[in-house]
């Protein structure tokens, strides 16, 4: 049957839908707990997932039983009366109680006079379809954004009109803005933002200065990377006898941006800066963030400062957190820094030798600040993040991993101590406020992974009913330098919850911190900005004199709200945006050869993970030698004939065998004979 004819088939509810509400009402169902409502998370395959935002399983949802709904719905399910044992919880979609996705953004196929569009998310598994009158002459081919007109049926494909090409598929930046319009992230500023902006000094007047402390003849640099241009935190160090004195200083954006105008509304709308592998999307517009916000080199900036006095046991014994003035000595890169601290007398070295003192003291103060969070069981999870290398065209030459150093070390030491120092402030004083909170993770999820720790050989205990941070960081101690290690890491780290933005100072598990807040970036995270307007209302005496308490509390939960949500779709976009690129990377290496490590294993096949980051996945019917079976206990594939086994950290070498960009996937097979 034609893709039409399939299309044109009459819209009809599914069977057994109609049949189980002929039976029972919708009151009893609830009474025996049938009913479920949640989000439908979508599958490329066709069947789904509901996520009810309980602690509970999610719901799986069977291909024939999705009725018509798309990714990011809400829904309301039906539960399977009969639920095996120990199996997930099974479900049928019988009502749409809100669409999540109005739009979608794919490639367009023109078929004739009419087409589909075929969606670049891969959670959304059915083709739109788009009557001649809607295709608006696109050609096959081009990068589109389609408004969902009709959802369809059961057997009848959603429609659409094309609202925006984005261009060919193949034009240079085409496959990023397709993500950036996937995610729904505003990359234009409005009209009426960007005047504003444009009536934004572009220097410090003098009037500014009133009310500030004056740390213009502090010795302050900033720290960054190379590329970077919104420059939000500096620092300065000095020590006197046994005391260390920090200070963190952090652009003070709230000055210009009022709460409530045109900007502020915007950087709420967007919640962060987006990094994409070719572009940033920005909170602010560039102005302001590359402007009169980023603490330049040699002009006078307004900040936020974090002065602390810290013993040798790294305990902040005072601190005062005020308003300032400063002018940054010297712009620094990691790279400048890191050739400083650990290559000796070099051209670097001689350049900013009247710095050098200061930079050694901060690796020194850097050290201790480590070590003390380390003993209160913070845990540190140090992945590789990938640095995706980029021609002029757009597309991906190289992948490799970003490697950390002493200098980035020495910049999260001291941001992460300011945002303890400030949240622990304006908690003990109960005023409203924007917190970054990390919960416990899930008891069961824990004991999935000490049970599968334990299968992998590995010696772990846990005292009490909830593990604590410092379990956690004692496992990751104990596989260190394993083949395995990078694995276990991560399988640990999905047993974490997801940090989010609360009201509540509730205190956040990974830094096993029992405050913390997100104070070091107001040009690029909205929660950061938020609060500085409210320090600064507190240091002038507004937040009772004004009435400003009140405001804050009627506010800073959709604050908290909007800005977790903005985050995750950062987050995702930015993780899209890595695949696409890598798999674009390694479709350029058909063929070819690469050593790498069983990152996972699963009943379908094994993840494998290279060198540069690249991860692939080796699918089980492309183990031709056997015939494996998947224990799900040790996380083992077992050949049943050859008795091989492929297992967690295994070293393997295998062969590209297919990649696709639009997918974002990577296929891999066996290059040779494994040792056992």
């Amino acid at each position: 049957m034609s893709r039409k004819k399939i299309w044109e088939k009459k819209k009809r509810f599914p069977k057994e839908n109609r049949a189980s509400f002929k039976k029972k009402n919708i009151k009893s169902l609830k009474k025996q707990g049938l009913l479920a409502e949640g989000v439908f998370i979508g599958n490329a395959r066709g069947f789904g997932f509901v996520e009810t935002g309980e602690d509970e399983e999610d719901i799986f949802i069977p291909a024939d039983a999705v009725n018509t709904a798309l990714h990011q719905d809400k829904v309301q399910v039906l539960l399977k009366k009969e639920q095996k044992p120990g199996k997930r919880r099974e479900g049928t979609v019988i009502k749409i109680l809100e669409r999540g996705t109005t739009e979608v953004v794919g490639t367009f196929q023109r078929e004739g006079d009419y087409g589909f569009v075929l969606c670049d998310n891969q959670k959304i598994s059915r083709d739109v379809y788009i009557s001649p009158k809607n295709s608006h002459g696109i050609r096959d081919g081009e990068k589109v954004v389609a408004q969902i007109l009709d959802y369809g049926s059961e057997k009848r494909k959603p429609e659409g009109k094309i609202t925006e090409s984005l261009g060919n598929i193949h034009a240079p930046g085409a496959d990023i803005l397709a993500v950036v319009k996937s995610y729904g992230i505003p990359s234009e500023f409005p009209v009426r933002v960007m005047n504003q902006a444009m009536r934004v000094p572009d220097h410090v007047l003098e009037a500014d200065w009133d009310g500030r402390d004056d740390l213009t003849g502090l010795m302050t640099v900033t720290i960054d990377g190379e590329d970077a241009k919104d420059l939000d935190d500096a620092v300065s160090l000095t020590k006197e006898g046994n005391l260390y004195h920090l200070g963190v200083h952090i652009a003070d954006v709230s000055n210009y941006v009022q709460g409530g105008s045109a900007i502020d509304r915007e950087a709420l709308k967007r919640g962060t800066s987006v990094y994409l592998a070719d572009r940033v999307i920005p909170m602010l517009p560039e102005r302001l963030s590359n402007g009169i916000c980023s603490l330049n080199q040699g002009v006078e900036r307004l900040v936020l400062s974090c002065l602390m006095d810290i013993d040798e046991n790294g305990t902040v014994v005072s601190h005062k957190i005020t308003e300032s003035v400063i002018r940054v000595d010297r712009r620094m890169s990691y790279e400048q820094v890191r050739c400083i601290l650990e290559d000796g007398e070099t051209e670097t070295s001689r350049e900013y030798q009247e710095f050098v003192p200061m930079f050694f003291l901060m690796k020194e103060l850097s050290g201790i600040l480590r070590g003390c969070r380390h003993n209160r069981g913070s845990i540190d999870f140090d992945f590789p993040e990938s640095k995706i290398i980029l021609n002029g065209a757009g597309r991906a030459i190289d992948v490799k991993p970003y490697e950390t150093s002493v200098a980035t070390e020495i910049i999260e030491d001291f941001m992460l101590l300011a945002n303890e120092t400030v949240a622990r402030e304006y908690c003990k004083g109960e005023y409203p406020f924007v917190y970054r909170t990390h919960e416990n993770p899930d008891p069961d999820k824990v004991e999935e992974l000490l049970m599968l720790l334990h299968n992998q050989g590995i010696d772990v205990r846990k005292s009490g009913q909830e593990i604590t941070p410092k379990e956690i960081q004692e496992i990751l101690e104990s596989i260190q330098d394993l083949p395995n290690e990078t694995m276990i890491s991560r399988l640990t780290l999905r047993t974490m919850k997801q940090a989010k933005y609360t009201t509540e100072c509730s205190g956040h598990f990974g830094l096993a911190a029992r405050y913390y807040c997100h104070f070091t970036s107001p040009i690029r995270r909205y929660p950061d900005l938020q609060i500085h307007r409210i320090i600064r209302d507190n240091l002038r005496g507004r937040l009772t004199r004004e009435g400003k308490t009140e405001h804050y509390r009627e506010i800073l939960e959709e604050v908290a709200r909007q800005s977790s949500v903005c985050e995750r779709r950062a987050q995702e976009a930015e993780r899209e945006s890595d695949k696409m690129k890598k798999a674009e990377y390694m479709s350029y290496h058909l063929g070819e050869e690469f050593d790498g490590i069983i990152s996972g294993v699963t009943g379908y096949g094994l993840y494998v993970e290279l060198g540069n980051t690249v991860e692939g996945l080796v699918h089980i019917t492309a183990l031709k030698d056997d015939y494996y079976t998947f224990d799900q206990e040790t996380h083992e594939l077992r050949g049943e004939l050859t008795k091989k086994v492929y297992h967690l950290g295994q070293k393997i070498r295998v062969r590209v065998a297919d990649a696709d960009a639009v997918k974002r996937s990577v296929d891999f097979t066996i290059a040779e004979e494994q040792e056992e």
